[in-house]
């Protein structure tokens, strides 16, 4: 028997039901803008610069408009004009309804007469109708001027929201229009971290849920964040589910950017078993272990794999738990060989997060 070939076998690992489910994620920041100027004209100043913190409200940039300055004039002056208008049809309002009322008293004694009444009369009522036309010309010159004077305000570049400049393509002197960036604006005071969660594990998301968030840059720690919402439906191409999760990022130490990982504690919703990756067998009948039997004998099992997590996998079908599987898997073993078989050192988990 010491002939036989000695192999390592490892034993199905069951995955604990609570076990965290660790995701690759993306962070982002909470909103995220690029900012546009309202108004056509040259850039006169700006203010801020990229990696700058800003206030809600805080002004950016301001920009120069000569030609909207000149409209502007030209509202003002038209409004003056259309008052005086209304003034002249005031008055001749006022002097055709006397003229009407003079002739009203004449028309009894047989002093005027009904063709000149009802001339007088018709006069009043056009005299009536060219004031409230020109009242209305005056509405409009004042929406108009309404409307340059708030252009005009915009001229003055201003955070929607407080954040962080990352991105500033503007210089004084710089010509620019309504399609021009001219900041790109982030609050990154709560990040986001969207991840794209299995199938099989996609019913069990529940928001408010708690997460951990870790990034290679800082080893061994972890970020608390809080899964707060699911798009509710799966991807029909990669069939997972966009979920988000929210961190607190008040400290800036995070990135928006940054490459993650996000691990969540979701209940299986079925029982699966772990083992080393290098136990997997592929060839033309698809994904196979090589199980010991009691015999000694080298048998294969046909299995579904659940998860692929790089150095292990999650099986989840073609095992019952109580086999012993080679652990290094190799194109010399043939179905039925007699072995020799030593259960494998047991493999720590490694250090957990903090």
């Amino acid at each position: 028997s010491e002939s036989l070939p000695l192999l390592e076998v490892v034993k199905p690992k069951p995955r604990q039901s609570t076990r965290p489910i660790v995701l690759t994620a993306t962070l982002q920041p909470l909103e995220e803008t690029v900012l546009y100027p309202r108004a056509n004209g040259y850039v006169a100043q700006w203010h801020v610069d990229i990696g700058e913190r800003v206030k809600a409200g805080q002004v950016l940039a301001e920009i120069e408009t000569p030609e909207l300055d000149q409209q502007l004039d030209q509202a003002r002056a038209e409004l003056l004009r259309r008052q005086a208008a209304l003034g002249q049809a005031q008055t001749q309002e006022e002097y055709a309804k006397t003229s009407l009322a003079r002739y009203q008293r004449l028309r009894p004694a047989g002093v005027a007469s009904q063709q000149e009444l009802d001339q007088r009369s018709a006069e009043a009522r056009v005299a009536e109708a060219n004031t409230a036309a020109a009242a209305a010309n005056i509405e409009v010159g004042r929406a108009d001027l309404r409307r340059l004077t708030q252009l005009k305000s915009f001229c003055r570049v201003t955070a929607p929201f407080a954040g962080i400049i990352t991105q500033r393509s503007v210089e004084r002197g710089a010509l620019v229009a309504t399609a021009t960036p001219l900041y790109r604006l982030a609050n990154n005071d709560v990040l986001r971290a969207f991840l794209q969660v299995p199938q099989e594990l996609a019913v069990q998301v529940k928001p408010g849920a708690s997460a951990q968030v870790s990034v290679r840059e800082y080893p061994g720690r972890s970020f608390g964040g809080t899964l707060t919402r699911a798009a509710g439906a799966l991807d029909p191409n990669t069939r997972t589910m966009n979920t988000e999760i929210r961190i607190d990022n008040k400290e800036h130490e995070l990135l928006s950017g940054m490459y993650a990982q996000a691990s969540l504690a979701i209940q299986q919703a079925h029982d699966v078993f772990e083992l080393p990756a290098t136990v997997l067998w592929n060839d033309a009948q698809g994904l196979r272990v090589a199980i010991v039997d009691a015999q000694d004998k080298l048998r294969f099992r046909s299995i579904v794999l659940e998860r692929d997590a790089g150095a292990t996998l999650q099986i989840a079908s073609g095992l019952r738990g109580d086999e012993r599987v080679v652990k290094l898997a190799s194109a010399a073993l043939r179905e039925g060989d007699k072995v020799r078989a030593r259960e494998a050192a047991p493999q720590h988990d490694g250090p957990k997060p903090h």
